[in-house]
């Protein structure tokens, strides 16, 4: 159940009748002062289920463009409330959210009450009808899904309130999901949980996005709750210098055919094949098609079809390009939304899904989520160790980027708006080339500027630097044991492939080896050893303290930094199941060992930059071949150098 000023007239028939959204007051001048008080507000509203009914809890969400303090109540059919928020979220959109365990059948008021406003828009409100039984919609012939919404500023602000709610939590709180269908089943942070009155989150799809992936899968199963158009680009990787290009635009009423299967091969006969029967031919295998009914449909959509037809170099197309499925956007509060994107020049891509204004008490923070080769989605924060940049047409155009909006066309079909259309468009109007402009050190200048407008005091934002260092530290712990029990499994030597494909690949070794990840944090180790330089080098960035020079707070910050690292610690588990501590100053001083410390087929104690014949490595059973450590020393200059090769 979606409110919002813009849709179709037949998609707002078909959910006034089926959902009873909304009740307009009677009168010709309230329609037009409460129209005119929800635009001026940026007014959109959700209503979970699809179609409410008293056997699942009443979600409601109000989302706004402007901030403003206010109330959101739930007032139930014996005109009591039931449910209430002053709690304003998000910013922007920004946000208000409501729930009731077990709605009552009848009418529902959702009023959000405005602090401030004039008397004709303090009260903005929604009726909501609650049916006894639940309902859901069909399947389509011709579509993936049913469109019944249109993408608009509305359904925009939407998503971004869902990415936020969805992936919410304290500051100092480590998020990760071993899948992405972890957190989706989880009613509590999933406002679209069973949305469809299906019990579609209840029937065990499985999610599991690689970090091209998860961009994807968010937006799809978004659209897919809401009814909203969804396609994607088939893009080449990029070589030769060029970025990548998209050649192929497939959406959910234009499917990707499948591929074609297999030709068969009879065995050529041998010598007593002269005589008697020919060999019989080896059996074609089917391609798995689509299931026609909606939910089955859906998970082989999101699991195959996207799947299959993704890759980072979706992310990474040229900022001008229109033939693509994101656009560039410029850097602004207004503009990083939760829900954007962010390709960085070597392949990751990663997603906001909040920002954390700026205090006196702390740096402002932007937090996003990503999806690793085994699975894993874990949320982090931004810093230039896990949001690399780099202007090189060979690597493609890296930066924030928005999905392009999808509409109906003239003739019925769907479409992609153009970059001038973007720019142009009421609902977006974000287009913008400024990313392009820039250098390494002035992008990240800028989002410092959006995070913290106000200088930082050095000190806390050391601090924040090596607690983003230690989050990219944990989240490595994760990965090497997940290669520690596919070691365990048994499955023998795992290929390390050719040159630059040790970073992109496919397979176990893209599942568990970290060479991407610890080039990663080689960077992320650098940029936090480098800091105190950086704020000697930089002073008028940051809030000096009174009566100090640059190389006196220099002096004092080197200090902080040796106690902050040697103070905060971290374990991993050893061959043979063991817990062993190390210290981030371990891990700094490890740098050298850690340029090669990447490949799976290695026990984790090397992969952990163990002394050859410490105790720590005591319980080291297994090593790469020489073969492979022999490609690896190779390549270490890539990691020493902090580069990758290009592509191709």
């Amino acid at each position: 159940m979606l409110s919002t000023r813009k849709f179709s007239t037949a998609s707002a028939a078909v959910t006034l009748v089926a959902c009873a959204v909304l009740s307009l007051p009677q009168h010709a001048w309230a329609q037009k002062a409460s129209a005119h008080c929800e635009e001026a507000a940026g007014l959109g509203v959700l209503a979970s289920p699809l179609s409410p009914w008293s056997g699942a809890p009443l979600r409601v969400v109000f989302t706004t463009e402007k901030p403003f303090d206010g109330e959101l109540s739930l007032t139930g059919p014996n005109g009591k409330v039931a449910a209430k928020s002053q709690d304003r979220q998000g910013g922007p959109p920004y946000f208000w959210y409501a729930e009731v365990p077990k709605p009552a059948k009848g009418k529902w008021i959702a009023t959000l009450k405005r602090d401030g406003a004039s008397d004709e828009c303090a009260t903005l409100t929604r009726e909501i009808a609650v049916q006894s039984r639940p309902q859901s919609p069909g399947s389509s012939r011709n579509s993936v899904w049913p469109v019944r919404n249109t993408w608009n500023r509305e359904t925009e602000n939407i998503y971004s309130a869902w990415i936020e709610k969805l992936f919410d939590a304290p500051l100092e709180e480590s998020l990760s999901w071993k899948a992405l269908h972890e957190v989706l089943r989880d009613e509590k942070r999933n406002v679209l949980f069973n949305y469809l009155g299906a019990r579609e989150d209840q029937q065990k799809l499985y999610i599991q996005p690689d970090c091209a992936d998860l961009p994807y899968f968010l937006r799809a199963y978004f659209a897919f709750k809401m009814g909203l158009p969804f396609g994607y680009s088939k893009c080449t990787r990029g070589s030769g210098g060029q970025a990548p290009r998209c050649t192929q635009w497939w959406n959910i009423e234009k499917e990707e055919p499948p591929p074609a299967p297999p030709k068969s091969q009879s065995p050529a006969p041998g010598v007593f094949g002269l005589f008697g029967s020919p060999p019989a031919a080896a059996p074609v295998r089917a391609v798995p098609t689509r299931p026609k009914s909606l939910v089955p449909g859906f998970g082989f959509y999101i699991r195959r079809t996207i799947a299959d037809g993704v890759h980072s170099g979706n992310g990474r197309t040229a900022l001008d390009d229109d033939r693509t499925d994101y656009y560039p956007i410029s850097l602004k509060q207004e503009t990083l939304r939760p829900g954007t994107v962010y390709a960085d020049p070597y392949g990751h891509l990663l997603v906001l899904v909040k920002r954390v204004p700026q205090t006196a008490e702390g740096a402002g923070v932007f937090l996003a989520v990503d999806g690793q080769p085994d699975g894993t989605v874990a949320r982090k924060r931004f810093w230039r160790g896990n949001f690399l940049f780099a202007q090189d047409p060979a690597l493609g155009g890296p930066g924030f980027k928005r999905f392009r909006p999808i509409v109906r066309a003239g003739n019925g079909s769907l479409r992609r708006l153009t970059n001038e259309e973007i720019a142009k468009s009421a609902d977006y109007g974000d287009y913008s080339m400024e990313q392009s402009k820039l250098s390494v050190e002035e992008f990240y200048d800028r989002m410092d500027d959006v995070m913290s407008p106000e200088p930082l005091d050095p000190v806390r934002a050391l601090k924040e630097a090596i607690t983003s260092l230690e989050e990219q530290v944990n989240a490595r712990v994760t990965s090497v044991e997940n290669g520690r029990k596919y070691q365990g499994s048994s499955r023998g030597e795992v290929a390390i492939p050719d040159g630059a494909s040790i970073f992109e690949t496919s397979g176990p070794w893209e599942d568990y080896a970290t060479p991407a990840r610890d080039l990663r944090l080689l960077i992320a180790i650098d940029v936090v050893y480098k800091f105190p330089e950086r704020v000697a080098r930089l002073p008028d960035r940051y809030a000096m303290p009174a009566g100090k020079t640059p190389a006196d707070v220099k002096a004092e910050l080197e200090g902080v930094l040796a106690q902050e690292l040697a103070a905060r610690k971290f374990s991993y588990m050893r061959t043979d199941g063991s817990e062993w501590t190390l210290t981030l100053k371990d891990v700094i001083d490890r740098m050298k060992n850690l340029e090669m410390a990447y490949n799976i087929n290695d026990c984790v104690e090397h992969r952990w930059g163990a002394p050859e014949g410490s105790k720590e490595a005591a319980t080291c059973k297994q090593r790469a071949s020489s073969a492979q450590r022999a490609k690896m020393s190779e390549y270490r200059e890539w990691f020493q150098d902090r580069r990758r090769p290009p592509r191709g």
